[in-house]
């Protein structure tokens, strides 16, 4: 019943977390559509004195983070490894932590725009628009993100609780499956090794021996 349970933890860890991975591709698509965007546009004769896009680089640089925290949650996942498992669960903590502290900026901080960077591209001010145009939907989508990074969180948890498979590591002759068992019984160990300073004495001693007779006849 555990080891039903640990796969069926597996599969979904697995799921959940591709669906984090999907997004992390798709803010890497997306800032590099804006990225080509923006050198298209981009000047050529005043390209050394240009501004840093920061926003474009921002998305990429979420959409690389997400993808890192999927491929070290398929590997936990995978391994089932305590130690996978804990860096895991630090890397989706710490991104809940700053995406919880981005929020309350947001709502808490009515001039919280100020405390971002002027967008040279423009791409932060399309956003804010298409955010308060269709804000039912980015909140669903918003939403969505968080409980997949919960529900992974929660599910490595239960992993880490039940342990990595048994079958693994085996610590007693009773953790071995019966067919091995069977086998380890009727295994005939090799025979013991006799050292060459053994078999000189025996040559010696027949010598030995041999004289001695010779000399009682």
């Amino acid at each position: 019943m555990t080891r039903f349970a640990r796969n069926c933890i597996q599969s979904l860890l697995k799921v959940v977390n591709s669906g984090i991975g999907m997004v992390g591709i798709a803010l890497i698509l997306y800032s590099l559509w804006m990225l080509r965007v923006w050198n298209r546009h981009l000047d050529p004769s005043n390209t050394p004195a240009s501004p840093v896009p920061w926003f474009i680089y921002t998305i990429l640089g979420i959409g690389v983070t997400l993808c890192v925290i999927t491929c070290s949650g398929h590997i936990a996942a995978e391994t089932a490894n305590g130690c996978c498992l804990c860096i895991y669960m630090v890397f989706v903590f710490l991104l809940l932590v700053l995406e919880a502290a981005v929020t309350a900026d947001v709502v808490l901080n009515h001039n919280w725009e100020e405390d971002f960077l002027d967008d040279p591209t423009g791409n932060f001010d399309q956003l804010k628009d298409f955010v308060r145009q269709n804000f039912d939907v980015f909140k669903w989508i918003v939403f969505t993100v968080v409980a997949l990074e919960v529900l992974s969180m929660l599910m490595a948890i239960i992993l880490k609780a039940l342990g990595p498979h048994p079958e693994r590591y085996y610590e007693s002759d009773d953790d071995y499956p019966p067919e091995r068992v069977h086998l380890l019984k009727n295994y005939v160990p090799p025979p013991p090794y006799v050292a060459g300073d053994q078999l000189y004495g025996t040559k010696n001693e027949s010598s030995n021996t041999r004289i001695n007779s010779k000399a009682s006849r």
